[in-house]
């Protein structure tokens, strides 16, 4: 059957997302605007966040339809999209960076750290990159990108630990979270689009996938932990967060608010509401508390939203790249796009193909999963964790590049993972 013809506005999204696939590659560039324009250095530094740029060229996208198709369509194409994750990632989010949360994980993996015989910095700092991001399969991949990169921020980051370290952490925390939520069938964005339709329970995800994912993170953050011992033995102060004592009573209540945020992860008047109610509890118990991570929070989701928007006029051609390819070869295409569009996008879009085998289904996801530390833009929980990282690296920015350099060596291992095992 030959594909359809793109519509216009079709292919006025594309060229915007093309468009905004490339300015952030080229935030700093914005940033070094700032400071040679003084006079709209507000502006430039705008178009410097990296969590602004989709929500701003969605905003563009939608003035295109506006013009292109008037108003009430481009109100309807609006009011179509489904801003769920945006909204359910901001808020997990901002309760797993609580302070009662962040004692809690910390105080547990300092426990595990001390039962293995090896440094404590270089322990902890195991544990973050492997434990952390295999807790996302059941606490959700953002609230576990937040948890790993909250530690790693207060314990080694802010101790002038070196770029090329900086760069390899953080590469390897965005694959091992993309592959770590595997474990299960509800808390890897790009799983929960297929695993209803596709009818995969947990069994079926931990026996096709799980293992695999694991094996892939022990590996991983086994080398790179091994590889820089010395630094990180040298430099890291895992105690450097965490605070004070935290009543159990504190504690056991904000853990209810992430379980609860969590069963509920797809009814945003659920759980908007509790976080209503976790706002409140908050303020009446501030001695507990530090800054909840509202701004940065609201930036994610901003990016998300604006990737929705985006992403939603992309059918045309994703789709017709996806079907009747050999099973491999998809594999590695759906890795590679992956890069460039949402995983959870991309797995949406293949669960539309009716009549596809299990070859296929198993390489679209796998491949999802597995280019998901690529880019910022490739997995949702990962601009979460530049938000929470970037105020440690030059130019409070992470270059797009240093990043997919960085995290090529831990995908690989996926790859391996995912083909070989």
């Amino acid at each position: 059957m030959p594909t359809p013809l793109a519509t216009t506005p079709e292919i006025v999204a594309a060229v915007i997302f093309a468009i905004a696939v490339l300015h952030t590659f080229s935030t700093k560039f914005f940033a070094h605007l700032a400071h040679i324009q003084p006079r709209h250095a507000g502006l430039w530094h705008l178009l410097a966040e990296v969590e602004v740029v989709f929500g701003f060229w969605a905003f563009i996208l939608v003035g295109a339809l506006f013009a292109l198709s008037g108003p009430g369509a481009a109100v309807n194409y609006l009011e179509d999209r489904n801003f769920t994750e945006p909204m359910f990632v901001f808020v997990i989010m901002v309760i797993a960076a609580s302070r009662p949360i962040l004692h809690t994980v910390i105080a547990i993996v300092r426990l595990i750290a001390a039962m293995i015989p090896i440094n404590r910095s270089v322990a902890v700092y195991f544990l973050c990159l492997s434990a952390v991001p295999l807790l996302g399969s059941f606490i959700t991949e953002p609230a576990a990108m937040t948890l790993a990169a909250l530690m790693l921020r207060d314990g080694y980051f802010r101790q002038q630990l070196s770029n090329r370290l900086k760069y390899a952490t953080i590469g390897l925390l965005f694959v091992n979270i993309s592959i770590g939520g595997t474990l299960t069938n509800f808390a890897a964005p790009p799983v929960l689009m297929v695993a209803a339709k596709w009818q995969w329970d947990t069994l079926f995800m931990l026996s096709h996938f799980g293992w695999k994912a694991a094996f892939a993170v022990f590996v991983n953050a086994a080398t790179l932990t091994w590889f820089f011992r010395n630094e990180i033995a040298a430099k890291g102060k895992p105690g450097a967060s965490g605070g004070g004592a935290m009543p159990a009573t504190v504690a056991g209540i904000h853990i209810a608010f992430l379980v609860g945020v969590v069963v509920f992860a797809h009814h945003p008047v659920v759980f908007m509401g509790l976080f209503l109610f976790f706002l409140g509890y908050t303020e009446a118990y501030k001695q507990h508390q530090d800054r909840l991570i509202l701004r940065e929070g609201l930036l994610v989701a901003f990016f998300l939203a604006g990737l929705v928007v985006l992403g939603g006029l992309q059918q045309w051609w994703l789709q017709s790249t996806l079907t009747g390819v050999e099973p491999t070869l998809l594999y590695f295409l759906a890795t590679a796009l992956t890069a460039v569009t949402d995983n959870a996008a991309l797995t949406y879009l293949a669960s539309l193909v009716e009549g596809v085998n299990a070859e296929f289904k198993y390489a679209i996801v796998a491949g999802a999963v597995t280019g998901g530390g690529l880019t910022i833009i490739a997995n949702a929980p990962n601009p979460a964790g530049v938000a929470i990282l970037k105020s440690s690296f030059d130019d409070e920015s992470v270059s797009p590049l240093g990043l997919l350099l960085a995290a090529l060596p831990p995908t690989c291992v996926a790859i391996f993972a995912f083909l070989a095992l």
